[in-house]
């Protein structure tokens, strides 16, 4: 008898060491069973876990016995009996004879894999149960008292087991994010955003800026709408940054720098294989975003295949990589910011009118730079002393034709056209006080006689532009940079204002 107990409590410190030393959930998984063997003799070795919706999800399930069929788990109901007294301690069930009233489904299952005899066990940790613990025997021999005993011993280390698992793969899921995280913010750095502060005293300014600071403290999405340069991005920086997410990364994805294909596997992310160049996984931007701020910029310009599948991560807040059926919970708080006028093109069948009511909950509309020309003072002095500190100048006024020249002209491209300006300014000036050239200005304006809408005024500039570039469009010399919009967004509005190169025996399109 004591050489009997001896070799039990020898065998339960065998297998928790065989079971408590595993660290990750997958050799945990495989370490189980045969283990559990060792302790009582049985023939189906079954555990089941809570998933984050409280239900029993199976984590092992023995190979010899029937697969655990997944709509199986929508018909236990825990705050029930049986399933009560199971989470409470360790029983014996005589399957054949046994009252299948609250287990009905279950029941036939357990029947349907020919056990006879179960023993549940709740996996109990220090804190919480886990889960269940359940061996089966096809033959109708009891569970003793005793082997109920030393069950219940095996489920509390495997539970301990268990909840060291878990936390370790939490511990390593974070450090990967927090990697991820790392790594995009630092590109995000190195990149060409800015971080400036807003510049703006205007009435028209003011109350974009109250807009956000209202809704900044919700979660509720934002539609930042103006014309190209007027400070979108920026605006989306400032209401990340006064929001309860601001801890976590505010990621940017600009809707028109990829074809459809490119764009997918950008927002989604992918499996290694998932397609031709795949060669390692990659983390999508909208799994990057989860507990942040995910920003969709030019979200006018997402291709209206791609449409109804963006529709479908805002509603659900769920993903898969792309070559993955594994379902990813996103949860973020989106911003949509564009330059194009979205019920117009709904009215062309170019964007979806139920993704469009699902961005448009808090439009907000930035003036362009033209209707609010009493800031344009203000903005001159900022980025003449930050370009003069970047370039290592010394300006000390702007001169006062100079300024009267700023303040008089239209910005077809908003703050981005006045900050380039600026900054040829400061390079070009020869002393402290800087001076803008008018002969610039007068090379780019519409004839004053003849009177043009604000569309034509907009064509006349970039074709002027394109013109004085050879129909460069991108690099630094091009038509983008001289009007100090993103290649992009020129190429975007171009397509908007039906602008091509005018055909000469075959000439080759605008050159990016």
């Amino acid at each position: 008898m004591v050489e009997t107990e001896r070799n039990h409590w020898r065998t339960l410190l065998d297998v928790t060491n065989a079971v408590v030393t595993k660290r990750d959930l997958a050799a945990l998984r495989t370490a189980i069973a045969p283990n559990v063997r060792r302790i009582v003799p049985h023939d189906h070795t079954n555990l089941f876990l809570f998933d984050e919706h409280c239900r029993l999800q199976s984590f092992v399930i023995d190979p010899t016995a029937l697969p655990w069929p997944t709509q199986l788990s929508h018909s236990i109901h825990l705050d029930a009996e049986p399933y009560t007294s199971w989470l409470s301690r360790a029983v014996d069930i005589d399957v054949n004879n046994a009252d299948p009233t609250g287990w009905e489904q279950l029941h036939a299952h357990v029947r349907a894999s020919g056990v006879a005899r179960i023993c549940n066990v709740p996996l109990a940790a220090p804190h919480r149960v886990l889960g269940v613990l359940s061996l089966g025997r096809l033959t109708d021999v009891p569970f003793t008292a005793d082997e109920l005993d030393r069950v219940t011993q095996v489920a509390a280390q495997i539970a301990i087991a268990l909840e060291n698992a878990m936390a370790f793969e939490e511990i390593a899921a974070l450090k990967e994010r927090l990697a991820r995280e790392n790594v995009y913010l630092q590109e995000e750095i190195r990149g060409t955003y800015r971080f400036e502060e807003i510049v703006g005293e205007s009435k028209a300014m003011q109350r974009v800026l109250n807009q956000i600071s209202t809704v900044a403290a919700t979660d509720t999405t934002v539609l930042l709408l103006g014309e190209t340069g007027t400070g979108k991005e920026l605006l989306a920086r400032a209401l990340h940054a006064s929001s309860d997410r601001r801890t976590r990364a505010l990621v940017t994805v600009n809707c028109t720098t990829s074809p459809a294909g490119l764009l997918e596997s950008e927002w989604f992310g992918h499996e290694r294989g998932a397609f031709t160049g795949a060669l390692a996984q990659k983390i999508g931007r909208f799994e990057l975003a989860h507990q942040g701020t995910l920003f969709l910029d030019e979200i006018g310009d997402v291709p209206l295949e791609l449409q109804s599948k963006l529709l479908r991560v805002l509603q659900e807040h769920e993903i898969e990589r792309l070559g993955s059926t594994r379902v990813i919970r996103v949860d973020f708080r989106l911003i949509a910011a564009t330059n194009r006028h979205l019920e117009e093109m709904i009215g062309k069948r170019e964007f979806r009118s139920d993704l469009y009511y699902r961005l448009n909950v808090f439009p907000v509309r930035i003036p362009p730079l033209r209707d609010r020309r009493e800031d344009i003072p203000p903005l001159v002095l900022y980025f003449a002393q930050r370009f003069a500190n970047r370039l290592r100048r010394t300006i000390e006024s702007v001169s006062h034709d100079s300024m009267d020249l700023l303040c008089q002209w239209w910005w077809p491209g908003n703050i981005r056209e006045l900050q380039n300006v600026i900054e040829r300014a400061v390079i070009l000036s020869k002393g402290p006080v800087l001076t803008v050239s008018r002969a610039e200005f007068e090379a780019m304006a519409p004839p004053a006689t003849t009177p043009i809408t604000l569309e034509d005024a907009e064509r006349e500039h970039i074709l002027r532009a394109l013109a004085d570039t050879n129909w460069v469009i991108g690099g630094p010399r091009g038509a983008a940079a001289r009007l100090g919009v993103k290649r992009t967004s020129l190429v975007s509005t171009m397509r908007r204002l039906h602008i091509q190169r005018p055909e000469r025996g075959g000439s080759a399109p605008p050159r990016s």
